[in-house]
């Protein structure tokens, strides 16, 4: 559509963000009213429609431009006018709003199908996270080879249409598993829940403030296997359980002050991801645009810049089994715990992978600079001569980071929620990254914004990416993504993971039956 690279970068990250952060849409409807199910079936759908849309547009002529062929990097080429974005749009985020339904649905439906009372439906579980993962990277090594290589000899029109045949074929092979799912019945909005208790903390806590006597907690008689000691974290949500005046709907349970203190406890980490995500999505805009304009070739074959991302795909279906099956049973030995390696320390391994990721990423940028003021290509379309797998170490870093923190945050969420909230939590793993690639836009803006006052021109602006200071860009990441990792290290030294965990070697406590459909 003949946008420009800073225009093309925030379009990507503003799709992919939306589409992660739709997640949240899923798991909360998954837990509220509908089943993960249906939210699956009907996410899948509206997909469907979003590719269709997609497909026609650049398969019929007259809804698209013609290609723009200007030798000179620093002309622009005439943008989309708005109809035509109009259906471009359209389709793109129908296409995000059913992912963020399948997200949020997908990995929480196939962790129920596990039987967490027992260790080895533990184990199992994370094996699960572990190679859902994989499979997506299966997905994406089609996508970023096959697929791209038919949309560049054969056209886009061809490239929409796998993704539209792939999503059709999906729908009737998940429901053959229909009559032997595990399925989780809703009971009710845990928004409800955690803002009655937070609402009732704070109404209380202003008409009384003796309240420091826990006897007069009020339960549920219908689940008393929920009764249990409350907690002396998160002193303040305490008040909620205080006999103390108030109306009828304020009257707040042991068991629902306790989830809502198991959704506050996770949110610092979970903050503490959006980071790392933001590196995550320069994958997809930057680092392309960057390989499209060195020499991609091996030997005598061509690669299209966009299967970059083949290289992090291939590093995590290889590194996904090796850590399931080699360093997940050693470290088990070692540590003699059923996990081996906790949640968190997966997560930080992936913080601290996403640091060098950004420091690698700014130093290969620098020399491909240099090539190409040292050739005299600065202002043109030729590829410099400087080979394009100088990028894909960036990638190897960045691929590395997204295993362990991806899995490990899916597992941590599910695992540690609540039981009536376990789909929201696990969509949180999905809207880390959704704000990673909102924080991705905001912070080009912001630095174009700022550079442009002081400067002539932007560090991040123009048709020509050799004209950027995109290594300024990726070291400010790197100091970030430093920062980041401290403040993570705050909380994560601080968290204690719930009595039935699986990081808890002393487990005892049961959760509650998962209900069959």
């Amino acid at each position: 559509m003949n946008f420009s690279p800073s225009n093309s970068a925030n379009t990507v990250t503003s799709f992919m963000g939306t589409a992660f952060l739709l997640a949240l849409v899923g798991g909360f409807l998954s837990d509220s009213y509908f089943t993960t199910y249906c939210i699956y079936i009907i996410s899948a759908i509206t997909e469907l429609v979003g590719l269709l849309i997609l497909t026609v547009q650049a398969h019929v002529p007259s809804l698209k431009l013609p290609v723009c062929g200007s030798a000179n990097r620093n002309i622009s080429c005439q943008e989309v006018d708005k109809g035509k974005a109009v259906m471009l749009f359209a389709g793109l985020y129908l296409v995000a709003l059913g992912v963020g339904g399948i997200k949020g649905s997908l990995p929480p439906h196939g962790a129920e199908q596990f039987d967490e009372n027992t260790p080895q439906g533990r184990k199992q579980r994370s094996t699960f996270f572990n190679y859902y993962v994989f499979c997506l990277s299966c997905g994406a090594l089609i996508a970023v080879t096959l697929v791209v290589w038919i949309e560049d000899n054969k056209g886009w029109q061809w490239g929409f249409g796998i993704a539209t045949a792939a999503i059709f074929i999906s729908i009737p092979l998940f429901l053959l598993g229909s009559p032997t799912y595990k399925i989780k019945i809703p009971i009710g909005s845990p928004i409800t829940t955690i803002f009655k208790v937070l609402v009732a903390a704070i109404y209380k806590s202003s008409i009384s403030r003796k309240t420091n006597d826990a006897s007069n907690l009020t339960d549920n008689e219908q689940h008393p296997q929920e009764r249990s000691e409350i907690q002396n974290d998160l002193k303040f949500l305490n008040r909620a359980s205080e006999a103390t005046p108030a109306p009828q709907w304020l009257h707040c349970t042991v068991q629902q002050i306790q989830d809502v203190k198991s959704v506050l406890k996770i949110l610092p980490i979970f903050m503490s991801t959006i980071m790392l995500n933001c590196c995550l999505a320069q994958l997809s805009t930057f680092s392309v645009q960057q390989a499209a304009t060195m020499n991609t070739k091996i030997k005598s074959l061509r690669i299209p810049p966009a299967s970059l991302p083949v290289f992090p795909v291939l590093f995590i279906m290889t590194l996904a089994p090796l850590y399931n099956h080699i360093v997940i049973p050693f470290s088990r030995k070692l540590t003699k715990t059923e996990m081996g390696i906790t949640h968190l320390q997966r997560i930080g391994t992936g913080l601290v992978l996403s640091i060098i990721a950004m420091a690698v990423a700014a130093l290969v940028e620098t020399k491909r600079k240099r090539v190409a003021i040292q050739s005299g290509l600065m202002n043109s379309t030729e590829p410099l001569p400087i080979t394009f797998l100088w990028v894909a170490l960036q990638y190897l870093f960045l691929g590395s980071a997204d295993l362990f923190s991806l899995a490990g945050l899916m597992d941590f969420f599910f695992t540690e929620a609540p039981f009536s909230m376990r789909s929201l939590a696990t969509s949180l793993s999905w809207a880390s990254l959704a704000m990673g690639y909102y924080l991705s836009s905001v912070l080009v803006n912001l630095i174009n914004c700022i550079t442009g006052t002081f400067h002539q021109t932007p560090w991040l602006s123009g048709s020509n990416l050799n004209h950027y200071h995109l290594e300024r860009f990726y070291w400010l990441m790197c100091i970030l993504s430093g920062l980041n990792f401290l403040h993570y290290l705050f909380w994560a030294q601080r968290y204690r993971y719930k009595l039935s965990g699986p990081n808890n070697p002393k487990e005892t406590a049961k959760p509650n039956e998962l209900p069959e459909v």
